[in-house]
């Protein structure tokens, strides 16, 4: 017989937490926002922010407390958007700060935050900073990035994420630091100026109403004063960056930046700083989380963990560990705009679905922040671009061997009409094509598809703002065999999230009410439920 789901009352997780004493970024749903490719506001093919400003009652509907904008500022346009020539300004193609004001004000209205990108650990080589150091080698703007002398070779032996060597040649022979692309040279956190500058950016965008700042690279920005070779190379199989990278990350003076954006947070009631901190070791990702740091740091061992009950139970149990030990939530992430698409990495088509299904009900399970990447909550999967439409520098320093992240990008699938809805009618082409196929995952269809990834997306956080146990509980993991249970409780009341990761049918004990199952059909007795491979479900416990 089919499961029965408990009804639940379609309230938001931002209208429970506003009656909480709990700051509400401890528990925030936040929908990650790739503007570039999220809606087309003025038909140029590119994603804006009167195009974000039209879609916020989606979001509204679908249940989230909060969006992260990757950035928005002026840019080289050499890295998506991550090489940045102004950051107290809007990039044009994506309107002006008026437009950022509004979508605050909108959003606010919808009872939405925003959480605005910032990027300090490097700026584009378009900036004013970089042109007068180029220009002048003894102007105090020099002093503001990392210049070696001229000389035969490189002065030692970092390496680029992007592929290549971590420094290039200025037209006078300087070598000067780039830990990403060429375009992005690396800012020198020792000149006070630099900080200086940051902090008044900061109150910049908080004056304007927004609710904080996803940080970018914030285990960056320090590297070894002396310029010491790394012990090992970049990888990047690894979970985050270990020993192998001692000398260009985790610095020990970086966590002194925290502590004072921390202060500036705190001088605007309710905002929130979340670092990017991609290291392999979980306890140290925490580290960026104590009470006086930042508010969050992201967790992203289930991100890079494959399809596998030990691998997500030690990714979880490790998380609640290390965050624990800090007094910080996690923020729980599965998908972003830097990683394949989560259906195709748990192996694509009906598995690969099914699987990122009963990921989401596990992930929204946790205690802690979830982020959800745009698109995900449709099942995206990850696009195959064309090779000569790619814009990623990944692609393309690595002479094509990597395939870069153009496909986890590709713009979203808003209804059937030709160009999904993504601009309106009589627009240019979309700046990364989209696949002809995508119609299937539009919004518009699966809103009105009740066993769709999108309404599955909308119950789950539903039921995630009505139980307290879900979100904000204390959680113990346990593991059999392939099966990964979480059992979270709060105020006296528990539910249990249990994910079948193995290759065949379990059979549980239900006492309690079946909440949700990430499957649209399973078989059920009065004590009984036959749980598929790839399937999570919701028990709350009587």
């Amino acid at each position: 017989m089919a499961v029965r789901l408990a009804t639940v009352r379609t309230a938001t997780q931002h209208e429970v937490a506003a009656q909480s004493a709990s700051p509400w970024w401890r528990t925030a749903v936040v929908y990650q926002v790739y503007l570039r490719s999220f809606a087309d506001g003025n038909g140029d093919g590119i994603g804006d922010l009167a195009g974000l400003r039209s879609r916020l009652p989606y979001l509204s509907w679908l249940g989230v407390d909060a969006l992260w904008i990757n950035p928005h500022y002026p840019s080289g346009g050499a890295d998506g958007g991550y090489d940045i020539s102004d950051y107290r300004a809007v990039d044009p193609e994506y309107g002006d700060v008026s437009d950022l004001e509004a979508l605050v004000e909108d959003a606010r209205a919808l009872g939405l935050r925003v959480v605005l990108d910032i990027v300090p650990n490097h700026t584009s080589d378009q900036h004013p900073w970089f042109q007068a150091a180029q220009a002048d080698p003894d102007s105090p703007e020099a002093s503001r990035y990392h210049f070696a002398p001229a000389s035969e070779e490189p002065p030692n032996n970092w390496q680029s994420l992007f592929g290549g060597p971590a420094w290039s040649r200025t037209p006078d022979g300087r070598w000067y630091l780039h830990l990403f692309a060429p375009e992005q040279p690396d800012l020198n956190w020792r000149d006070p100026a630099v900080a200086e500058d940051f902090e008044q950016t900061l109150r910049f965008w908080l004056d304007r109403g927004v609710s904080g700042f996803r940080v970018d690279v914030a285990y960056g920005l320090y590297k070894d004063a002396e310029l010491r070779d790394n012990p090992g190379a970049y990888s990047p199989t690894l979970f985050g960056h270990g020993p192998e990278q001692a000398m260009t990350w985790n610095q020990p003076e970086v966590h002194d930046v925290w502590r004072r954006w921390r202060s500036v947070c705190d001088e605007y009631p309710d905002t929130m700083l979340v670092g990017e901190v991609c290291l392999a070791d979980p306890e140290e990702v925490a580290l960026y989380s104590r009470p006086d740091e930042l508010h969050q740091s992201f967790c992203f061992r289930l991100l890079k963990s494959g399809w596998s009950a030990e691998s997500f139970a030690d990714g979880v149990r490790s998380a609640l560990d290390a965050f624990g030990a800090v007094g910080a939530p996690v923020s729980w992430v599965l998908g972003n705009h830097d990683k394949d698409r989560k259906v195709t990495r748990f192996g694509g088509g009906e598995v690969g679905e099914a699987r990122a299904r009963a990921a989401a009900l596990l992930m929204l399970s946790l205690p802690g922040s979830p982020y959800i990447y745009a698109g995900d909550e449709l099942g995206l999967p990850q696009a195959d671009v064309p090779d000569e439409a790619r814009r990623d520098p990944i692609f393309h320093r690595s002479g094509g061997a990597r395939a870069g992240r153009d496909g986890c990008r590709v713009p979203m699938p808003w209804n059937g009409a030709p160009g999904v809805g993504f601009s309106p009618a009589g627009a240019a082409a979309p700046w990364l094509p989209i696949p002809s196929t995508w119609r299937r995952y539009a919004v518009s269809r699966q809103a009105r598809d009740d066993r769709s990834m999108l309404r599955l997306y909308r119950r789950a956080l539903a039921m995630r703002a009505e139980h307290p146990a879900l979100g904000s509980g204390e959680a113990s993991i346990t593991r059999r065999g392939g099966l990964l249970t979480v059992r979270s409780t709060a105020d006296g009341r528990s539910v249990r999230c249990v994910v079948n990761m193995g290759e065949h049918t379990v059979i549980l004990r239900t006492p309690g009410t079946v909440l949700l199952c990430s499957a649209p059909q399973v078989a059920q007795t009065a004590q009984t439920l036959a749980l598929p491979a790839n399937t999570a479900v919701w028990i709350a416990e009587d």
